[in-house]
């Protein structure tokens, strides 16, 4: 079997440990694995298949040699690095934002839009953590009717703000059953027994930029230019595994019956919808694997061409390593 030198951009991050992990769950043809981050983490080890890998210093001469870079960094990071990785030969593939609304640059959920990825140029981008959750739940439904709008509103985890998010729910937790105070620094307001509904800054009409990306992005990777797409996003306190709540739009009737057989047969969904058994998707059920479950669906009843549903994924996975991974499987093929 021919085998891959990796690199991991960022690979003392959440996202970069992920990929780490995922690398080796999957199996994927890692013949050298080579972890790039800050100087200040330059020199440390880290386990990868049972050995100490070294992690080197994040410069330009670094990529040479290398196949495949697995963006786990921000988006300056990914801009400053892209073209001494492109000129290395190697694909990139950035989970930051930092080039998804690139024309030149593909953006890919495997289960939504694999082909994409014939047409790179070096570079090709993971999608935003709730996009990518909430395509892998819904595209299938497109094999019906061209999706017209959506109603969205995501319920975010505090790990998706970074490995701070958890820290600072616990300890605010903490400190409230001591009857303490302890101040944010992850998030602007207190998490802990409490919703923000706001992540990002404004971006259109008081629409936030992460808001934005589920239509932006959700065009390009659907292939539905004319998509439009209200969304409210909201941070929760919860540790892991984004929900979103949505309603899909057609221009025909679509029934319930329909939506669940072909959500039922989407590949990276699992469909968990049983009101009356109390079966639905939940971010604890969803944590720590790669499947979208899907569940509460049901007429929308203010339009007869919708429907509405309900769907949680984990967003360190399948909202962004493994993601990744699944697009370097699709190089490697």
């Amino acid at each position: 079997m021919k085998t891959y030198t990796v690199a991991i951009l960022g690979a003392t991050g959440a996202v970069g440990q992920e990929m780490i992990r995922v690398l080796q769950e999957r199996n994927f043809p890692v013949g050298k694995l080579i972890p790039l981050a800050s100087k200040r983490s330059a020199g440390k080890t880290l386990k990868f298949r049972g050995e100490d890998v070294t992690i080197q210093e994040a410069c330009d001469s670094a990529f040479e040699g290398v196949d495949i870079v697995l963006g786990a960094a921000e988006n300056d990071i990914a801009k400053q690095f892209a073209p001494a990785i492109t000129a290395a030969g190697a694909v990139f593939v950035d989970n930051s934002s930092a080039f998804r609304m690139d024309p030149k640059v593909p953006l890919i959920i495997p289960e939504v839009n694999p082909e994409d990825v014939s047409w790179h140029n070096g570079i090709i981008s993971n999608p935003n953590c709730s996009t990518i959750i909430t395509l892998t739940a819904v595209n299938a439904l497109n094999s019906i009717a061209p999706i017209r709008t959506m109603t969205a509103s995501t319920y975010q985890a505090v790990s998706g703000a970074g490995a701070g998010g958890p820290i600072e729910l616990m300890g605010e937790v903490e400190a409230l059953a001591k009857g303490e105070t302890y101040e944010p620094k992850i998030f602007p307001y207190q998490i802990a027994f409490n919703l923000i509904p706001q992540i990002g800054g404004e971006s259109f009409e008081g629409y936030t930029s992460e808001e934005m990306k589920m239509q932006n992005e959700g065009r390009k990777i659907m292939h539905l230019p004319e998509l439009k797409v209200a969304c409210t996003c909201v941070r929760v306190p919860v540790v892991r595994s984004h929900s979103i709540s949505v309603s899909c739009h057609f221009d025909v009737p679509v029934t319930v019956e329909q939506v669940r057989e072909v959500i039922a047969k989407a590949p990276g969904v699992k469909l968990v919808d049983d009101l009356g058994a109390k079966q639905y998707p939940m971010p604890l059920d969803t944590s720590d694997q790669d499947i979208v479950f899907v569940g509460r669906i049901r007429p929308d009843l203010t339009d007869d061409n919708g429907v509405c549903l309900w769907c949680c994924g984990d967003q360190v996975r399948k909202g962004a390593a493994t993601n990744a991974i699944q697009i370097a499987e699709l190089l490697v093929k």
